[in-house]
């Protein structure tokens, strides 16, 4: 059944009132936890402003009257090029998070990726909304437990799994430290050991073969971040190659998003689907990515902020502005659809 868009949740003409009634919603410690930062907070903040690093070469006299969003990832139809990013502890803002994510990503034709971090079990998350889940892997147990968690996520119907590799050693949040917020204190629909030294820490590429060899789902390596990782991606069989800083959250002074994405497009070669997050705030942000040679963007803080501002509804009225903003901006440079966004249709900003 269709979500029936609250009257509160119509009101919201921009996605900067969704933000601030979010902020105004939740508790400082908790808006912080999402909203912050490694360290000095410079890649988060670099995140949004090496959009500003390109413009756009818009083209004229070209009938855009009916325009096209959709598209396809791993070969699910998408109805825009949007996905809403794996978050952990969503419980945080809403008990029911994750299946109040999956239920608007599906009213909007889009898919919902569920963290290993979520609170809610994934039978429940998946019965809201079939079809419509990716997995995230944290992967946190050994071998046995997570080829226990490989045989749930193929029964209950994901349609693949993406697993997080620039997550060795927590990051330091100092928002978090400074406010002593402990977010463990959650409930965790997903049993398994929360030191990262047990496991994640030794990660290699060997697991990665050990993982592509042991699940029939499509594999996705989130968090890769150079040239030389999305060659060993390919070389090891990766379905897509998620290209992520985390959302600023992990490493201080990694590179902006956008502005790996070209190296990175340039070794893959088509070999491999490609996505991303971190910084894609903006319908133009989307597009940007787009013409750069991604199949589809990402959103994380900006799908919590629609949670804490109006639930499921808030959420799916954040997908409509960003849809959009989507439309606008392809409108105004001439692109009816998704297959003409191109790479000549940005420059480099002078600024």
């Amino acid at each position: 059944m269709a979500t029936e868009i609250k009257p509160e949740a119509e009101e919201f003409l921009t996605l900067q009132e969704i933000y601030l009634k979010a902020k105004k919603n939740l508790k400082m410690e908790i808006f912080d936890y999402f909203a912050g930062g490694a360290d000095s907070e410079t890649t988060l903040k670099r995140n949004q402003e090496a959009m500003s690093h390109f413009e756009f070469r818009a083209r004229m006299l070209h009938d855009v009257s009916a325009i096209d969003t959709s598209t396809t990832f791993l070969s699910i139809p998408l109805a825009m090029p949007v996905m809403i990013a794996p978050m952990a502890s969503l419980g945080l803002i809403n008990p029911k998070a994750d299946i109040l994510m999956a239920k608007a990503a599906a009213h909007t034709g889009t898919l919902h990726w569920v963290s290993t971090r979520t609170s809610l079990s994934l039978e429940d998350v998946i019965a809201a909304a079939p079809d419509s889940l990716i997995f995230q892997l944290y992967w946190r147990g050994d071998n046995k437990w997570c080829k226990k968690l490989i045989k749930l996520i193929e029964t209950l119907g994901f349609r693949a799994i993406a697993l997080t590799v620039d997550a060795p050693m927590y990051g330091r949040r100092e928002r978090d430290l400074r406010n002593r917020f402990n977010h463990r204190i959650l409930p965790h629909g997903i049993q398994m050991p929360m030191d990262r030294t047990l496991r994640e820490s030794t990660l290699t590429w060997k697991d990665v073969s050990w993982l592509k060899k042991k699940t029939k789902l499509p594999l996705i390596l989130k968090g890769i971040q150079t040239a030389e990782d999305a060659k060993l991606a390919i070389k090891h069989g990766i379905d897509c190659i998620y290209i992520s800083n985390h959302g600023g959250r992990q490493l201080d002074f990694a590179p902006p998003t956008i502005d790996i994405i070209s190296e990175i497009v340039d070794v893959v070669r088509k070999r491999s689907e490609i996505i991303a997050d971190s910084g894609f705030t903006r319908g133009s942000d989307i597009l940007k990515a787009l013409a750069l040679g991604v199949k589809a963007v990402l959103i994380g803080k900006l799908a919590a902020w629609g949670l804490a501002a109006s639930g499921e509804e808030g959420v799916v009225r954040t997908l409509e502005l960003l849809k959009l903003e989507l439309i606008t901006t392809m409108a105004n440079i001439g692109c009816k659809n998704i297959n003409e966004i191109k790479p000549h249709l940005l420059r480099h900003s002078c600024l």
